[in-house]
């Protein structure tokens, strides 16, 4: 890690690369960039400097806002620091995490090569090796056990990242228990969670949390420009606002034709309580095909979205920039004919709806149409 190349990161991100020339996506094991959160780096920073590292940590905050690329980059850090140097005349803690791409530490840990560090994912589905597994299994769980309780193979840092810990069964986050009971010397534990307050009470218990906040609009706009020039920029921020601070989730949006299924659907909400049956029956037709079970996903997502944010606007009085012109008129008018207590329970009728549709396999076209059907009733 050197100055030079903090410097050529600053650099490279404020120009976000040549005009017109659309920047690889890389996965977090091989993102040498960090946006927008500096005060959780120097946390950490801080941290190791003062001999104070946890030996389990939980990156909590909302998907896609960078948690994994932070666990990647602090364990980058340290398995190149090797023993840490507090003495008398130990240099001055670094400003940053990071480590060139050139860096031996860096490329072994994007090949997934390095001895003393384990991922924890979902693996494939035995039965259906299209697919992964729904979670993490407690075989997973005593592999990265098993793994932590070994020698360091080059004399610094043994380190598992759990990727995230939110999908962890019953058995495997017990299993995780046992090693936070009795962590080994210079061992650590990362667990990226997108909900730490649905892991386990003993879990978090043991394990200092530190908290991601959802990206600027701004950052992700920056972001999206980068990784796709091509979009306009009203499209980035359109994005950028259904995204909601994650540069995951937009773009996301943005290889789903997000932008353009959120104005479809924007239309038909706003013509609440008015459906205009054969369109809609025209848009679920579409969102049944096999090849559009992303857009399918996509939707069902938005419309949880957009009644979320009009039940903000009616609770609070607030719900966000307005994406596409007439949704907060629209979302006044329908939250004026029902109260909020009403339009919780529908929000909580669709997001079952969806999810009984996911776990049972329900056709997709009749999904859909209950859930306008369910909002038209709502909306009369």
């Amino acid at each position: 890690m050197t100055d030079d190349f903090v410097e050529e990161q600053e650099a490279e991100s404020a120009e976000d690369g040549p005009p017109g020339a659309a920047a690889e996506i890389p996965p977090p094991r091989a993102n040498p960039y960090l946006a927008g959160h500096e005060a959780a780096e120097a946390a950490l920073i801080a941290a190791h400097a003062a001999g104070r590292l946890p030996h389990a940590l939980i990156l909590g905050g909302p998907r896609g806002i960078g948690k994994a690329t932070l666990a990647f980059r602090l364990a980058r850090f340290l398995l190149a620091q090797g023993e840490a140097g507090n003495g008398l005349f130990a240099a001055a803690p670094p400003a940053t995490l990071a480590l060139s791409p050139e860096h031996p530490v860096f490329r072994r840990v994007a090949a997934a090569g390095h001895a003393d560090l384990l991922t924890v994912e979902r693996g494939r589905d035995p039965k259906r090796k299209d697919r992964l597994r729904g979670e993490i299994i407690v075989e997973d769980t005593r592999n990265a056990i098993n793994f932590l309780r070994l020698t360091p193979a080059e004399g610094g840092w043994r380190i598992v990242i759990f990727d995230s810990a939110d999908e962890m069964n019953r058995n495997a986050a017990n299993a995780v228990l046992k090693v936070l009971e009795e962590p080994p010397t210079r061992s650590l534990l990362i667990l990226v969670s997108h909900a730490p307050g649905r892991l386990l009470p003993t879990i978090r218990s043991r394990c200092r949390k530190l908290m991601l906040k959802p990206l600027a609009e701004g950052e992700v706009v920056r972001l999206l420009q980068r990784y796709r020039p091509e979009l306009a920029t009203p499209e980035a921020q359109a994005l950028a606002m259904l995204g909601e601070g994650s540069i995951g989730r937009a773009l996301e949006l943005a290889a789903a034709g997000g932008l353009d299924l959120y104005r479809s659907l924007s239309g038909f909400l706003r013509a609440l309580p008015e459906l205009d049956t054969t369109a809609i029956h025209a848009f679920a037709e579409h969102l049944a095909r096999a090849e559009a079970e992303e857009a399918y996903r996509t939707v069902s997502a938005l419309l949880l979205q957009w009644l979320a944010r009009m039940v903000g606007l009616t609770a609070q009085g607030r719900a966000g920039a307005e994406i596409v012109p007439g949704d907060h008129e629209a979302m006044r008018r329908l939250a004026g004919r029902r109260s909020l207590d009403h339009w919780v329970e529908v929000w909580e009728k669709i997001a079952r709806l969806f999810a009984q549709a996911e776990s049972l396999d329900l056709e997709r076209k009749q999904v859909v149409l209950g859930a306008f059907f369910a909002l038209e009733a709502a909306a009369r």
